[in-house]
């Protein structure tokens, strides 16, 4: 038996238009797995299902219903914009900001209305894209709104207006596959453009069979996808998929095009001067930052590295993934060969903005900490960072486990901790976060020793038991050289550290069972220090052998020689990595430091 259709809808308010998109953007996300295992162009990367649901998924958890369409147009185009991610979240939400920046001042939209605010919108997504290619979502979006404007005389209701748009929808979408040869090749369809069209079809679903008392109270679930056909790998040209937020840019969108056409391709630049969100493929994610910093205020910026993507999805070698933070320090060739996948802790010098080890490596850092009056401040990874990391995870693994530095010191793992529940539930797949009550080499180590248990095949269950078993032998001890750091940092008063300078006494600065950081013994002199952390090594080699240990420092490679040399005469191994401190740890301890973190057996 039919469904009966709802009563006609001739005029469409704010709430209508918020409920509308609401039942749109739960279908893309119940769908982002499909999505993300069809994703081959521009990059196959595996994560538009992911990007696409990120950019919608704020307006979810941010945004109320307002009785005015203009006012809840606006809301709904600037939070897409500000969560914009991917290619494909960039290019929708320039198409929401069209929409809202062509519609009128009205509380209510007629369908000529609407049309025409759509059919104009189509120019702001063109505009913003460097080098347009045809065949992707932005022909199913100009389809979709030319069949909607030619046609706006002849539908006198929004619900037929979106049940008639169907069939162009989809003969749009089939005729990616014909336009482009990478899709014709993996004999696929684009997956932004499947994603529009799944935002559609999840806005005739709401028009047929529920109510808006059902969409509320569903639950977005991500529907598993088996793909038949494999897409085939290619190689990655350009690593980071980097993307901004300036606001109050200085320069108009042509001038932001030729910067980001000097280091990359994929380009996008959408939204107004007093708000641009930026997207480019580049392989110097620090370099394009520093010059962009010219342009305006960054509030926000990322840089995925699309090799580590493109490897989760062609090349996974275990079903387990691993997380973790930048500050673990372990050398990039283990990172890469256990396919570690890391989130960068946020980095302030005054206004301008850092990625840990991304947009600012340590030898960068220790140059601005010398010579910079600002003392820099850390933020931890926000929830969000990690949404978007699980849901891409989870669209390709069995399971995931997050090992993460101390409570103590961050709330990066209360972040990660609620990521993980939410997306756990959604996709239904385990996902287990460790506080490893340490940081640094220690976490290092402590990440490096999980991952080879998965490589050797232990269960899911089994990894995060001995990892927590590890976790509370694990030691970190850091000499530090000059106590003006810790000072500035607000770890030690200025009174305490005069007296101690007076002294010349420096400390040694670990981590205890609780995972907060301690002064845990003192000398006279540097060289008096680093004998008191070889003191304390040599005690817990008498009780048990030592599974190996990574040598750290800050701009100080001297000592970690004298490190590396002691510590293989007393436990008869090689460092597993021999790593310039991690910039989050560095601005406290400062420069000249070195550190030991080891594991016992």
């Amino acid at each position: 038996m039919a469904t009966a259709l709802p009563a006609p809808l001739v005029e469409m308010d704010g709430r209508r238009l918020y409920y509308t998109f609401i039942a749109g953007a739960r279908k893309v996300i119940e769908h982002q797995v499909e999505l993300n295992k069809i994703n081959v162009f521009p990059v196959n990367d595996g994560d538009t299902g992911t990007n696409l649901a990120s950019t919608i998924r704020a307006v979810i958890d941010s945004l109320h219903p307002h009785k005015s369409y203009k006012i809840t147009a606006d809301r709904i185009a600037e939070t897409s914009l500000v969560n914009a991610r991917g290619n494909s979240g960039i290019i929708f939400a320039q198409f929401l900001y069209g929409m809202s920046m062509e519609t009128g001042n009205f509380k209510t939209i007629n369908i000529a209305q609407f049309a025409e605010s759509i059919k104009k919108s189509i120019r702001y997504i063109y505009e913003a894209i460097a080098n347009p290619v045809e065949g992707t979502m932005l022909t199913v979006i100009r389809d979709w709104a030319d069949y909607i404007y030619d046609n706006r005389n002849k539908f006198t209701d929004f619900n037929e207006m979106f049940l008639g748009s169907v069939e162009i929808l989809n003969r749009s979408l089939i005729e990616t596959k014909s336009k482009l040869a990478v899709l014709a090749k993996a004999n696929v369809v684009d997956a932004g453009a499947r994603g529009f069209v799944l935002f559609i079809e999840g806005i005739i679903e709401f028009i047929t069979h529920r109510n808006i008392k059902e969409l509320i109270q569903a639950k977005a679930e991500t529907a598993l996808f088996e793909k038949i056909e494999e897409t085939i790998p290619q190689n990655v040209e350009f690593r980071f998929c980097t993307e901004a937020l300036i606001k109050d840019c200085k320069v108009n969108s042509k001038s932001i095009l030729e910067i980001l056409n000097r280091y990359g391709d994929s380009i996008v630049v959408a939204g107004s001067d007093r708000m641009k969100r930026l997207h480019v493929h580049t392989n110097t994610p620090a370099d394009l930052f520093s010059e962009l910093r010219e342009t305006g205020t960054i509030a926000f910026q990322k840089a995925d590295d699309m090799i580590r993507q493109s490897d989760v999805v062609y090349n996974r070698k275990w079903k387990i993934a691993i997380v973790t933070d930048s500050t673990c320090d372990l050398a990039q060739d283990l990172i890469d060969q256990y396919q570690i996948n890391m989130l960068p802790i946020n980095i302030n010098f005054g206004e301008n903005h850092y990625l840990d080890k991304v947009t600012i490596q340590p030898e960068q850092f220790y140059k601005l900490l010398e010579e910079n009056n600002d003392y820099p401040k850390s933020a931890q990874v926000n929830e969000k960072s990690f949404t978007n990391l699980y849901s891409h995870l989870a669209s390709h693994y069995d399971s995931i486990i997050a090992i993460h530095l101390s409570d103590k010191l961050s709330g990066t793992f209360g972040s990660s901790q609620k990521a993980a529940k939410a997306i756990s539930r959604e996709f239904n797949k385990p996902i287990s976060v460790i506080n490893s009550k340490s940081l640094s080499g220690a976490l290092g180590l402590l990440v490096l020793r999980a991952a080879m248990a998965i490589e050797e095949g232990y269960s899911h269950e089994k990894v995060v038991e001995m990892t927590e078993g590890w976790a509370k032998k694990i030691k970190v001890l850091v000499s530090v050289k000059n106590l003006k750091y810790l000072i500035r940092g607000g770890r030690l008063s200025a009174t305490r550290g005069l007296i101690a300078r007076m002294l010349n006494v420096n400390p040694i600065v670990s981590i205890d069972e609780s995972g907060k950081a301690v002064v845990f013994d003192k000398a006279f002199n540097q060289k008096a220090i680093m004998e008191r952390v070889i003191h304390h090594v040599k005690q817990q080699a008498r009780e048990g052998s030592i599974w190996n240990y990574i040598v750290l420092h800050a701009n100080n490679e001297e000592a970690a020689n004298w490190y590396i040399a002691r510590m293989e005469e007393i436990t008869s191994l090689k460092p597993v990595s021999v790593v310039n401190i991690s910039p989050v740890i560095g601005a406290n301890v400062g420069i000249g430091a070195a550190a030991v973190a080891f594991l016992p057996e």
